[in-house]
């Protein structure tokens, strides 16, 4: 399959500029396109995961795809999506993060493909050129009657209190220059990116028109939405990172784990590599027994594995199993445990100094004295390790998950956790 096609099929494409000619160009291997990602945060998000991985499809199909770093772009602000001017980031750290952002691209591109990632950066041709020299060379080829037209432009000019500034109003001019070096020095036609870029994008093909009187392609994605009409990307208001250090692995399964049923089968094809196949089976399964909620699974599954490799998810689904399933305690690593338990209630002993577990259930909080403590394990209540604890147990630090770490539950809900310190 022409890989235009399948990203059809997927529901990747929103807008394109020559359909036709994205097909054509995309029907013979070894084309090459791009996507920019600007070094906003520290790590990319699953906000960027549809335009990564579709850079990743396309070096699967044995096309040529470049990860464009926006070390210039960047230092000026994307007024796209934005109803004010964006606060400007110290160049020391914009270096940085796209220093980090890199690192991170390297990474998802060996772990899901052949071979390393084609990595450029447009400060590179940037940083050099006089603000003449951009006015001359590449300015002259933009009207502003045109650039007035965009939506990242429009919705800016009616809300007069933020307005937009000469620098974010010339972002589409670096992002068409961009376009327009990699047409003229890497033999690249199709630019690719989200639905709110069209603006940027089609700046790019206007200038290789104006230019060098040749066609660059567009072609975007659709914003991502869940069936009840919320933005995709959120979950209670922050974003989800693919740095396990700004989104724990954990935490970034259960996100996906928490699908709801009407969006799962549309996930899959999204942001994961399965194939009409494979989804059309699993569709089948969350229609006849959605109880069973295999299509979560299974994309919880792929895209961790896809993001944190094979290691990381196996030590989450150990600890999920645990803690939802009844899983082997003995398989869990202490890290992940505390990482799934994060909100929950921990305490630290020292080494030799263990109290007993009802002098825990108080200092966690889980019981309001030890008396009620030791009628809550009589009763049958209190449980370590998932396994329950009678009136007479007592701990050991042999007990303790990695040497280090001991999980007490009251009921079925209420967790806490002794670090052995």
């Amino acid at each position: 399959m022409n890989i235009f096609d399948e990203l059809k099929w997927r529901g990747l494409v929103n807008q394109v500029s020559d359909e036709e000619g994205v097909r054509e160009y995309l029907s013979e291997p070894g084309r090459v396109m791009y996507c920019g990602f600007d070094p906003t945060a520290e790590s990319l998000h699953i906000g960027n995961l549809v335009p990564l991985l579709c850079l990743v499809r396309m070096k699967r199909a044995g096309h040529k795809p470049i990860f464009l770093l926006g070390g210039a772009t960047g230092r000026i602000g994307d007024p796209s999506g934005k109803d004010k001017e964006r606060d400007m980031s110290d160049e020391t750290v914009l270096d940085m993060r796209a220093a980090k952002i890199e690192a991170q691209v390297r990474a998802f591109v060996q772990r899901n493909s052949d071979g390393d990632a084609d990595v450029a950066n447009n400060y590179d041709w940037t940083k050099n050129m006089s603000a003449l020299g951009l006015l001359r060379d590449i300015g002259k080829h933009f009207t502003i009657n045109w650039m007035l037209q965009k939506e990242s432009v429009k919705n800016r000019i009616v809300r007069e209190e933020t307005g937009i500034s000469y620098t974010e109003f010339s972002y589409m001019v670096l992002q068409g220059m961009d376009f327009w070096w990699l047409y003229k020095n890497r033999d690249c036609r199709l630019q690719i990116g989200g639905g709110d870029q069209w603006g940027n994008i089609t700046a790019g093909c206007e200038l290789i028109r104006r230019k060098e009187q040749g066609s660059g392609y567009a072609l975007t994605f659709p914003l991502i939405t869940t069936a009840s009409g919320k933005k995709f990307g959120k979950s209670e208001g922050n974003a989800i990172w693919l740095n396990a250090e700004m989104t724990s692995p954990y935490a970034f399964y259960q996100f996906w784990l928490n699908t709801e049923d009407a969006d799962v089968v549309n996930f899959l094809k999204y942001f994961t590599f399965l194939d009409q196949e494979q989804i059309a089976e699993i569709a089948e399964s969350v229609e006849k027994e959605p109880h069973l909620r295999l299509g979560q699974k299974r994309l919880a599954e792929e895209v961790t594995r896809m993001i944190h490799g094979q290691d990381e998810l196996d030590k989450v689904q150990a600890a999920t199993d645990v803690l939802f399933g009844g899983g082997d305690i003995a398989r869990v690593d202490a890290a992940t445990l505390k990482q799934a338990l994060g909100a929950a209630p921990a305490i630290t002993c020292a080494r030799g100094e263990l109290p007993d577990v009802p002098q825990m259930l108080v200092d966690l909080g889980l019981a309001k004295s030890k008396g009620q403590a030791r009628k809550d394990m009589q009763a049958g209540g209190v449980y370590v390790n998932q396994q329950r604890a009678d009136a007479d147990y007592a701990p050991s630090e042999s007990d303790f998950i990695g040497g280090e770490l001991l999980l007490l539950r009251k009921g079925k809900k209420n967790y806490g956790l002794v670090v052995l310190g």
